[in-house]
C-alpha cells in the first residue's frame, strides 16, 4: 500500500520501519526534519507538509500527543484534509478524547475521506517488534480493509465498534495500567517502610495472582530505582485527564481514577514528568515517612 505516516517519535519510528519491512510504500512527515532522516535511509520518502504527506495514498497514519496536535496536522492549514483524496482513510493512533476522534472523522466524512480511531498499547517494544495490541473505532469494512497495514505493525487487531470506541477502549487500558502502577507503588513503599527488600516482594508477587506486566515492567524499575527509562509520566498524566473528562461528560463516578490522576497531578507538581510512570513512588515517600 501506499501509506502516509505523520509522527515520528519513539513509536512512530518503529512502525514506519516495520511498514517499510512489509513492503508498503512510506512517506514521512515530522515537525523536525532531521527526525526524517534516519527513516529515508530505510527507503521512506519525505513530505514537506501533512498535506503533501497525504497526497496519493491509500492510508495516513498520525501518532501524535494530543487531541489538538491531530486536529491541527489533519484539518488545520496544510493538513491532511487538504491533499487527502476521497476513499483515503485515515488511521489515527494517538491516545486522544474519543469526542475529538468523533469531531475528526466527521469532517474528514465530509470530504469523503473514511477514519479509524486505532490507538495502540504495547510500548516502545511492541512497536519495535511489531506486537502492538490495536484496538478500532470506526466502518468495519475500512476496518477490514487496512487489516493489511495494521498487520504489519501490530499482533493482536481488534475491531470494537464505531467511531470513537478505539479512543474508549483505550482509555480504559490506561485506566487499569495507572490504576497498576499506583498499586505497585503502594506496595514498594508499604515493603520499604517494614524493611523488606521490595525486588524480592515484587519477585514472590510476580507469580501469583498479583503478577502483571505493569508489576513486571514498572514495578522493576521501582526496586532499581531506575526512573529515568520507560514511559514518560505526562503522558499518563494526559492519558488519565482523558478518562477524567469522559467521566465528567456521562456523570460517572470513578473514585479510583480520581485518586490516580491526583498522585499523577503531584508527581508533575515535583517536576517529574519526563521520568517514567514508575516515580509515582517517589510522591508517595514525600507524602509520608515511617513511624
Amino acid at each position: 500500500m501506499k501509506i502516509g505516516f505523520i509522527g515520528l517519535g519513539v513509536m512512530g519510528r518503529a512502525m514506519v520501519a516495520n511498514l517499510l519491512r512489509a513492503g508498503h510504500e512510506v512517506t514521512v512527515w515530522a515537525r523536525r526534519a532531521e527526525s526524517m532522516q534516519p527513516l529515508q535511509a530505510l527507503g521512506a520518502r519525505t513530505a514537506a507538509s501533512p498535506a503533501d504527506c497525504a497526497r496519493g495514498m491509500e492510508a495516513v497514519c498520525t501518532i501524535v500527543t494530543t487531541g489538538d496536535d491531530v486536529r491541527q496536522v489533519v484539518l488545520g492549514p496544510q493538513g491532511v484534509i487538504e491533499g487527502a483524496q476521497p476513499g483515503c482513510v485515515l488511521i489515527d493512533h494517538s491516545t486522544i478524547p474519543p469526542s475529538v476522534a468523533r469531531d475528526i472523522a466527521a469532517a474528514l466524512a465530509a470530504r469523503g475521506i473514511d477514519m479509524l480511531d486505532a490507538p495502540v498499547s504495547g510500548g516502545e517494544r511492541g512497536a519495535i517488534d511489531a506486537t502492538l495490541s490495536i484496538m478500532a473505532g470506526g466502518d468495519a469494512a475500512v476496518f477490514e480493509r487496512m487489516k493489511p497495514l495494521l498487520s504489519a505493525v501490530g499482533r493482536t487487531l481488534v475491531h470494537v465498534g464505531p467511531t470513537g470506541a478505539g479512543q474508549v477502549t483505550k482509555a480504559c487500558n490506561q485506566l487499569i495500567l495507572c490504576a497498576f502502577i499506583e498499586a505497585a507503588a503502594e506496595a514498594a513503599r508499604l515493603a520499604a517502610a517494614s524493611g523488606v527488600d521490595f525486588g524480592k516482594v515484587r519477585e514472590a508477587m510476580l507469580h501469583g495472582s498479583a503478577g502483571s506486566k505493569a508489576l513486571e515492567l514498572f514495578g522493576g524499575r521501582m526496586a532499581s530505582r531506575d526512573f529515568s527509562a520507560g514511559v514518560q509520566s505526562r503522558l499518563h498524566h494526559k492519558d488519565m485527564g482523558i478518562v477524567l473528562g469522559e467521566a465528567v461528560q456521562l456523570g460517572l463516578a470513578m473514585p479510583l481514577s480520581a485518586a490516580v490522576w491526583q498522585q499523577l497531578n503531584a508527581l508533575m507538581a515535583q517536576g517529574g514528568g519526563t521520568l517514567d510512570t514508575s516515580a509515582l513512588l517517589t510522591v508517595l515517600e514525600r507524602q509520608s515517612s515511617p513511624h
